[in-house]
């Protein structure tokens, strides 16, 4: 989830496959349940595994204009990578996690066509340059095996580094966002047969070229000007040459259209535009989105860049917008979370945007309400470094449908209640591929929210496919912005979703529910849906508690650890749900023991046990790529690297809870990440607790206790004892009580070592403190080295 703080106020928060192909996915009918199973496969070229396609799901995700292959079951002399899902990979990242690399002259990947196609688009991926800055090659397209142009290809929208929000350091750890997609036009029609090569002429410019996929698509002409409107070229000097600025002259066509009721029509061009397009009452149109495409960045201040946005809804917002038939291409190759650099943004109430392609902007869609009445229809969103749409504060009755959204930086589609309810809003028959970070399709609160007839693949990492929670800031019942009402997730798809979260250092389940903020307490209708090949665990419960959840004619085959991963207590009914081929054979981890009340009714095999197991510890997953089982394996020493494997702190930004507290000096102060804030508890009334929930059970091996790193802070010393649970009802003494000395002389820091006893709630009892009668700590920090 991006995010995203507007210049203007309101603030937001702080932080397929062709005929050509190896697979096919047949449909099977069971009760209402759509079935995807493997169909027996003719070799592949390059030797890859069959993995069920995000496009071949019958009746559910988006209707694509375009065929696609994969590169890694088309004709190749390259080297295929993968199948490996180990973050920080580079065919983790690739679609059905393989790809093929193409490292020496003359090597390639060759399609046949399965239909007519004048265009085409194609993920790949290139190294990162030292500095960081990406670097330019082209790689040759030829047809029939004649050279027909070279394609410009380029590294400077991908490979981020270090911890969120990232950066462009390659010195830094956690490489990641390695693809990028382009696009071309063949210049004629090539018939079903022909035979499209993507070749390496030159290894100069790049060391090698991975190609991914390939979209084959046949454009239709462009459309022409429509009778009476106004043209931006013709009647407002906007350059469709791209040399020029044309940012006034567009803004100039569009409050005209505004004021004199006609349509804003953007006929084919490049256009540069350096800053928001500010639409109301208006339809702005183009000849479709191969054709007039707006692009640009102010050359001097980063914050500005191409967008067609509402007005904000503190300016009283925009309504009665129409924006279709155009591509906004951006140029962000950063993620600054303050920056409006979104391809469409601000508020639209009874508003549509059709047709529009969005890439290499922060978001495809960030809408800030309150509004109502929005919708994102028949669009492509690909290479965010953020969200790929996101329905922020009080949207209402809005929906993006049939819409394709690929390789986003955070969620791919979400909705975030902050302090004003989201309410009413769908997200119907789109398919969402490859979010880098956090979840497929996510609902942060929200009342009668509807998420049905979807296709979620592929997730990175921190996420899952499906994720309905009670968490980030302003998300609450107290201002109406919690889950609630009857939430309804119906006929989805699910494939290869959910992985490792490398902050928590376990998995996340492909749908997965969060009470962190407060315990969900809803109807959440789980229907006629299936879960293919996950990650980790197929169904998650984790903080806080969720109660509500009804399952009902859910097929879940092949879970990389567990069926049902509850770490959070809740309610549940299941029915006619099955399991088959899940990693471990106990299907349940569950240590909250009689917390997670289970209703079964008829028709469920496969996913339950009594007495689940509760280990304290995570296996590694199993992967089955339709059901041909596959473990991770190791990563390649370059590129990219392994991810950090120290997890850090685990305390910081974590729920705490203290006995009591003095004046202003709470328990949140000793898990701030700031030295010089401190929780001091009640005086003179010892003993006093202070507990952090650090989430889940963690081998915790070391505990960083601190004061203000201040010469006014004395030499003192505390006596206290250290306990652990994994529930918050049975606590255990990992260490004894004993004396703690705090010496500003040496940094105010006294270390207390454990035996890494798993536990999640770390609790310090502290009795006795010889420079105050209280407990005091600026940091309490955890650590599992």
């Amino acid at each position: 989830m991006s995010v995203t703080l507007p210049t203007g106020p309101p603030r937001g928060r702080l932080l397929r496959r062709g005929i050509s192909a190896s697979v096919s996915l047949a449909l099977a009918v069971a009760g209402t349940a759509a079935a995807v199973v493997l169909s027996t496969a003719p070799v592949a070229q390059a030797a890859a595994v069959p993995a069920p396609s995000p496009l071949d799901v019958p009746g559910r995700g988006a209707t694509v204009p375009f065929k696609e292959q994969e590169a890694e079951y088309a004709a190749t002399n390259g080297s295929l990578i993968g199948p490996n899902r180990l973050y920080g990979t580079l065919p983790s990242e690739a679609s059905g996690r393989q790809a093929v690399t193409l490292d020496a002259v003359g090597e390639y990947v060759e399609f046949t066509l399965t239909a007519p196609a004048n265009a085409m688009s194609f993920r790949y991926s290139l190294p990162d340059n030292a500095a960081g800055t990406g670097r330019d090659a082209t790689i040759d397209l030829r047809v029939n095996g004649s050279s027909l142009k070279s394609v410009p290809v380029t590294s400077k929208y991908g490979w981020y580094y270090g911890g969120y929000p990232f950066n462009n350091n390659p010195g830094d750890t956690n490489p990641h966002h390695f693809y990028d997609e382009t696009r071309t036009m063949f210049g004629s029609t090539l018939a079903a047969g022909t035979k499209v090569r993507l070749q390496v002429s030159s290894t100069a410019a790049s060391p090698s070229f991975t190609i991914d996929l390939a979209d084959f698509e046949q454009v239709a002409a462009p459309i022409g000007r429509p009778a009476g409107a106004l043209d931006v070229v013709s009647d407002f000097g906007a350059d469709p040459s791209g040399a020029a600025d044309s940012t006034a002259r567009i803004q100039a066509a569009v409050d005209a259209g505004r004021t004199q009721g006609k349509e804003v029509y953007i006929p084919q061009g490049t256009f540069q535009v350096r800053d928001h397009i500010i639409v109301d009452k208006v339809t702005l149109r183009g000849a479709g989105p191969w054709y007039s495409v707006l692009t640009g960045r102010d050359p001097s201040d980063r914050s500005k860049a191409v967008g067609v946005y509402g007005k904000y809804a503190n300016a009283g917002g925009s309504s009665n917008v129409t924006l279709r038939d155009f591509a906004i291409m951006g140029d962000i190759r950063e993620r600054v979370d303050n920056d409006q650099v979104n391809a469409i943004g601000g508020a639209m109430s009874n508003s549509v945007v059709d047709n529009v392609w969005m890439q290499h902007t922060k978001c495809g869609a960030w809408m800030d309400g309150p509004m109502d009445n929005f919708t994102i229809k028949n669009s492509r969103i690909l290479d965010q470094t953020a969200d790929g749409v996101n329905f922020h504060i009080g949207v209402t009755n809005s929906t993006v449908t049939n819409t394709f959204v690929r390789n986003t930086g955070d969620d791919g589609l979400a909705m975030w209640a902050e302090n004003v309810p989201n309410v009413k809003n769908k997200f119907t028959f789109n398919t969402v591929i490859l979010p880098i970070l956090a979840n497929n399709i996510v609902t942060y609160g929200g009342r009668d929210i509807t998420i049905s007839d979807n296709v979620m693949s592929d997730t990175i990492t921190n996420g899952g496919g499906l994720h309905i929670a009670n968490r980030y800031p302003g998300v609450n019942s107290g201002q109406g912005t919690a889950v609630s009402g009857t939430t309804t997730a119906a006929r989805n798809t699910l494939i290869r979703a959910g992985n490792n979260d490398y902050n928590w250092r376990f998995g996340v389940g492909a749908i997965w529910f969060s009470g962190l903020n407060e315990p969900i307490n809803a109807t959440i209708n789980i229907t006629d849906s299936e879960v293919l090949d996950s990650s980790y665990a197929a169904i998650h419960l984790i903080e806080g508690a969720t109660n509500g959840l009804r399952f009902n004619n859910i097929r879940i085959d092949g879970a990389g650890t567990y069926a049902l991963q509850i770490q959070a207590p809740g309610t549940a009914s299941f029915t006619n749900v099955t399991a088959t081929h899940v990693a471990q054979s106990n299907p349940i981890h569950n240590c909250v023991g009689s917390g997670f009340q289970i209703t079964q009714g008829a028709g469920n095999s496969g996913w339950y046990a009594n007495p689940p197991a509760c280990t304290g510890t995570w296996p590694d997953p199993v992967w089955t790529n339709g059901g041909v089982p596959g473990g991770p394996t190791d990563p390649p020493t370059d590129p990219p690297t392994d991810p950090p494997a120290d997890p850090g702190n685990l305390a910081q930004g974590r729920p705490v809870t203290e006995s009591g507290h003095a004046d202003v000096y709470g328990a949140a102060n000793a898990v701030d990440g700031n030295p010089h804030t401190y929780w001091e508890s009640t005086n003179n009334a010892f003993p006093q607790t202070i507990t952090v929930d650090l989430g889940a059970p963690k081998a915790v091996k070391r505990v960083v206790l601190k004061l203000p790193p201040l010469s006014a802070w004395t030499t003192r010393t505390q006596t206290l004892s250290v306990s652990g649970s994994t529930d918050n009802s049975s606590y255990s003494t990992l260490k004894a009580s004993a004396g703690y000395t705090f010496n500003p002389a040496s940094g105010n820091t006294a270390t207390v070592a454990l035996d890494g006893t798993p536990t999640r709630y770390l609790r310090l009892t502290v009795t006795g403190n010889t420079g105050w009668p209280a407990a005091q700590l600026s940091e309490l920090e955890a650590y599992t080295s």
